[in-house]
């Protein structure tokens, strides 16, 4: 394994070469919400919820990689929770290989938790500090009553050795590792009951550059031996790019856009993608940088705007009164490629509508070039 992220197109998952899932999809969610009361006063009455996941559709398919991007604050994390209920959504639905989830009582949502497992942001607050890494990785197992007493020995031994730690780790505590070789901990404890699908809540976040390129390289050989579903999560979208097979950008608790990692990359649609996309850092000190600077600060999830969300803070070059009003539905602007802007066309809001809700500029394709550039000027 090298420290040096591989290409995307090395070693890829089953439907990696694609682009996009194939088949009936693994997971499919639909107008997922999950709103947090806020309490105010002597006897806590409710007066106002923060919109943390507000209406999201998604589908990932077997064997693929589904990037899911933002702003921190955006709702990728309590997304990837309520998926797997560890957080209860608010209402929506989720169907995991045809599975109501939602409908599920505490044991069988225990039994299905054995097909999908998550892998947390911090490796350090994660792991059980008085546990033993090989009772750690032992406890799935255990749970599940997959393999016990020499034969679970023996599994956790082999999954140490998978995700690149010595076997004789197992008798050692966390303290006694780095982030990295934490992390590594982790991903053996998901992968110890043969999940299908999991959730990487920005797993290399809390790492240095070169032990995430590590990570990163181990995620897509274990997905590429074990046909392993990831949706994962994360705000670097240069690390997105060399695992992700479709990317989802978040913004507010709403999807903004979702089309292959290529599309995305090559020609993102939507605004607030664009200026994600040229706030990448790129690895030359000497070269010039032009960056999309977005005005003002993230509106609060407990009061969105009116219309469309990203208005206050939108650079494109038409934008008028009409984003104050109308919600831009999420629709196709290429084949495969969806985002949420009636300014950027095709649009299904016809110009007639848009005057009608106060629009003075008609819709224009606009793409800058810092944003498919990463931040570099040729």
């Amino acid at each position: 394994m090298t420290d040096a992220l591989r290409a995307p197109n090395a070693a890829p998952a089953p439907s990696a070469a694609a682009g996009v899932a194939t088949g009936e999809p693994l997971l499919s969610i639909s107008q997922l919400t999950k709103y947090f009361p806020i309490r105010r006063g002597l006897f806590g009455r409710e007066a106002g919820a923060v919109r943390a996941v507000d209406g999201v559709s998604l589908q990932v398919g077997r064997g693929e990689t589904l990037g899911i991007v933002g702003e921190s604050g955006c709702g990728k994390t309590t997304l990837g929770r309520c998926i797997l209920r560890l957080i209860e959504p608010t209402s929506g639905q989720i169907h995991f290989d045809g599975i109501d989830v939602r409908a599920l009582d505490p044991a069988s949502m225990r039994r299905l938790r054995r097909r999908m497992q998550i892998i947390f942001q911090d490796p350090f607050s994660s792991l059980n500090p008085r546990m033993t890494v090989g009772a750690i990785v032992r406890e799935g197992l255990t749970i599940h009553k997959l393999a016990a007493g020499a034969e679970a020995d023996n599994r956790v031994r082999q999954l140490l050795e998978e995700v690149g730690l010595r076997p004789e780790y197992a008798s050692r505590y966390p303290h006694e590792f780095s982030g990295g070789q934490r992390q590594r901990i982790g991903i053996a404890r998901a992968l110890a009951v043969e999940p299908e699908l999991i959730v990487c809540d920005e797993p290399v976040s809390a790492l240095d550059v070169s032990v995430q390129a590590q990570v990163i390289n181990l995620l897509q050989d274990l997905q590429r031996d074990r046909g392993l579903t990831y949706l994962f999560i994360a705000h670097d979208l240069s690390v997105v790019e060399h695992i992700a097979t479709r990317v989802s950008v978040m913004y507010l608790g709403k999807i903004v856009e979702l089309a292959s990692a290529a599309d995305v990359y090559r020609e993102p649609v939507m605004p607030y993608t664009q200026a994600l996309l040229s706030a990448v850092p790129v690895p030359d000190p000497a070269a010039s940088r032009e960056r999309i600077v977005l005005t003002g600060d993230v509106p609060s999830p407990a009061n969105p705007p009116s219309g469309c969300v990203f208005h206050p803070r939108c650079p494109h070059p038409a934008k008028d009164a009409a984003c104050t009003v109308i919600v831009p539905p999420l629709e196709e602007k290429a084949p495969g490629h969806v985002a949420a802007c009636i300014k950027q066309p095709p649009t299904t809001v016809p110009w007639h509508a848009q005057q009608q809700a106060g629009a003075t500029r008609q819709p224009e394709r606009h793409l800058p070039l810092a944003a498919i550039t990463h931040g570099v000027s040729p």
